[in-house]
C-alpha cells in the first residue's frame, strides 16, 4: 500500500467463496461489498446517502469506546502494542440501513513513520460474539494463530488458522485456511478490484446488492441448514464473550 497519511476510502465489489472439505466436500460463492477505509478519516457520505454506510464503534470491539480506534488501541493496550498514532487502514462492511454482520473486519496497524506493526483480525460469528486475534504477519502477509473461537457450528474450537492477509491495494486477495489435526477441513477466500468510493459508485453497489450485510448473515445460515440436512454433526457452542472483556 503506497504510504501517506491518509488512505482514500475504497469499495471492494467481490466475491467471498468458502471450501469446505471434510467431513462433507461443499461449496459456495457469495457477491458482496467492503469498505477499506482510514480509521481516522472515516468517509463523510452526503446526509440522503448515510443510511447506506455507517461506521459506529459499538459493532466492534467491547462496543462500548467512543471511537472505533479508541477501540482498537484498547485492545491492543491489553497486548502490549503502542501505534504511537500511527495509521489504520480497515477492510470491512459498513452498517446498511440500521443493520451490519461483519464475518472479518482487518485492521492494517502502523507506527509512526508508515512501518507496518500488526494486524489485528476481528471475526463475528451468527450468535451475536465475537473475537479479536492480534497477528503478526511475515512479508508475503502470512500469519498463523490458534483458534480460540466459536464460528461454525460445524467445526469445534480447536486447531489453528493460517491467514494469508496482504495489504489491498488495487486488488483484494485474501485467504484464510483452517488447519486441524490431519485434516484442513475449511478455507475462506475474498477476491474484489478496488473502486473509488464515490455516491455514485455506492449507489450502484447498494442497487446490486441491497442489504448487503444482511444478505451475508442470512445465508450462512441457509447454507448452514443445508450442511445440517446432509449429516453434517453440529458441535456444541462453548460460552464466550469478546477477547477484550475477559483480560
Amino acid at each position: 500500500m503506497t504510504p501517506g497519511p491518509t488512505t482514500r476510502p475504497g469499495l471492494y465489489p467481490c466475491e467471498i467463496g468458502h471450501i469446505r472439505l471434510d467431513p462433507i466436500r461443499y461449496t459456495l460463492r457469495h457477491h458482496t461489498y467492503m469498505w477499506l477505509v482510514d480509521l481516522d478519516h472515516l468517509p463523510r457520505l452526503p446526509r440522503p446517502l448515510r443510511p447506506l454506510a455507517g461506521f459506529r464503534a459499538r459493532d466492534h470491539f467491547t462496543g462500548d469506546a467512543p471511537t472505533l480506534r479508541e477501540g482498537l488501541e484498547r485492545f491492543l493496550a491489553t497486548r502490549g502494542v503502542d501505534l504511537e498514532g500511527g495509521r489504520v487502514i480497515t477492510l470491512t462492511h459498513a452498517r446498511v440501513l440500521g443493520y451490519v454482520f461483519n464475518p472479518l473486519t482487518l485492521y492494517w496497524c502502523h507506527g509512526p513513520d508508515g512501518t507496518p506493526r500488526c494486524v489485528v483480525a476481528e471475526v463475528h460469528n451468527t450468535y451475536g460474539e465475537r473475537h479479536a486475534y492480534l497477528l503478526d504477519p511475515d512479508e508475503a502477509g502470512v500469519a498463523h494463530v490458534d483458534k480460540e473461537f466459536y464460528v461454525s457450528p460445524f467445526n469445534p474450537v480447536d486447531g489453528a488458522y493460517r491467514m494469508r492477509l496482504p495489504p489491498p491495494d488495487g486488488r483484494l486477495d485474501l485467504t484464510v485456511r483452517l488447519d486441524r489435526p490431519g485434516a484442513r477441513p475449511f478455507t475462506a477466500t475474498v477476491r474484489g478490484t478496488r473502486r473509488e468510493a464515490t455516491p455514485a459508485a455506492l449507489l450502484r453497489l447498494v442497487l446490486r446488492h441491497p442489504w448487503s450485510t444482511l444478505a451475508v448473515s442470512a445465508g450462512i445460515r441457509r447454507h448452514g441448514i443445508r450442511l445440517y440436512l446432509r449429516g453434517l454433526p453440529v458441535r456444541p457452542r462453548p460460552s464466550h464473550r469478546t477477547t477484550e472483556k475477559t483480560s
